[in-house]
């Protein structure tokens, strides 16, 4: 029987993993191959998992740690999506503070299960923006213990995937292809744009075709690995929002600007701020990763007097005073003409990773 084929997505917050997902199913799809998404999270309610499954392919959420500490948990996601049929593809995005995929996802996969699934090289998506100054021994304006993770996520990749090459000139691409190639010898560097499609191809054509996943493993200290996580605050929000027909891009955008300007004021680093709006059959997704400049919103206007409002927050800050911002926030954009019904609601700070196995050596098909 054909094996199914399991595509793991790493990368920092912000990278454009979730963009790569959607139209990296896009193509598959259309090609006759049936695929399979698993989205992952600290928190239920993950905006990346409501975008998803605007799509035509099953999507399954892994949520309340990463996958590694939750090996079974992805399991059964893979499971789950593959219930209808069995699944040509799956592509499952971890949590973006996560690293040591290879020792505690990958090698495990191909040692329990490699009898069943092939798993492709591991891909980590990097964001031009942040990777250059983190290469130079920088932080990108994170905390250190932050940009460690960053690092980390670089060192086990089997191929690096510069994104948001849209946003860059030819120059500036081969400079930073350069960089990496010359830093990690060996590893495919590849430069995509996930928005117009530049190098989806090719990635695809890669990370099927190669048979060696998981050739890294990275020496991680959980010390530094667990405050890299725990100094993000960590914010997950459902809300109905319901009264006068709001023009609700426009809200979007209004919320995006008052909660990064108030990031700002704090000089508190963002991992990544995500929302999506759902009203009837449209949608308004909007996002900030890094600084407030690159704000960013897709989706048609759309007027409706009820909606679906979807948080996600990623923000360098303590939890109690992400949980306040975000109130303040709400109150600030949120009119007397509308009433908010929260149906879920949480904010916290990510626990220590504990996986379920990490193998310190590298499994052999």
């Amino acid at each position: 029987m054909k094996k199914t084929k399991l595509i793991l997505v790493g990368g920092f917050l912000g990278a454009g993993k979730t963009t790569l997902l959607w139209e990296a199913a896009q193509t598959l799809s259309r090609k006759g191959l049936r695929v399979g998404l698993i989205t992952n999270d600290q928190a239920p309610g993950l905006v990346d998992t409501a975008f998803l499954s605007r799509g035509t392919v099953n999507v399954a959420e892994v949520n309340g740690s990463c996958f590694c500490c939750n090996f079974q948990g992805l399991m059964d996601a893979m499971s789950r999506v593959s219930a209808d049929h069995q699944a040509d593809i799956l592509i499952a995005e971890p949590v973006g503070s996560c690293t040591d995929l290879s020792a505690t996802i990958i090698q495990p996969l191909k040692k329990l299960l490699g009898q069943e699934i092939t798993v492709c090289p591991l891909s980590v998506m990097a964001d031009p923006a942040r990777l250059k100054d983190i290469l130079d021994g920088g932080t990108s304006g994170l905390h250190p213990s932050a940009a460690y993770i960053y690092r980390k996520q670089v060192e086990e990749a089997d191929i690096i995937v510069i994104s948001k090459v849209d946003l860059m000139s030819q120059a500036e691409i081969d400079v930073l292809k350069d960089r990496f190639e010359k830093l990690f010898s060996g590893k495919p560097v590849l430069a995509i744009s996930a928005k117009t499609g530049e190098g989806m191809d090719k990635w695809l054509d890669v990370v099927t075709t190669t048979s060696a996943a998981g050739q890294y493993l990275a020496d991680v200290d959980y010390d530094i690995y667990a405050e890299g996580e725990a100094v993000l605050g960590w914010l997950n929000a459902t809300i109905l929002l319901e009264g006068k027909p709001t023009k609700w891009r426009g809200f979007a955008e209004q919320f995006l600007k008052t909660l990064g300007e108030k990031c700002e004021l704090r000089s508190a680093p963002v991992g990544h701020i995500k929302l999506i709006i759902e009203a009837e059959d449209s949608f308004v997704m909007g996002n900030i990763t890094g600084k407030q400049s690159a704000l960013s919103i897709q989706g048609a206007e759309m007027t409706t007097a009820r909606a679906r409002l979807t948080i996600n927050v990623r923000v360098q800050m303590p939890p109690d005073t992400l949980n306040d911002i975000i109130n303040e926030t709400l109150a600030s954009v949120v009119s007397d003409q509308l009433t908010m019904n929260i149906g879920a609601w949480r904010c916290l700070s990510p626990g220590r990773p504990n996986p379920t196995h990490r193998y310190n050596h590298i499994i052999t098909a």
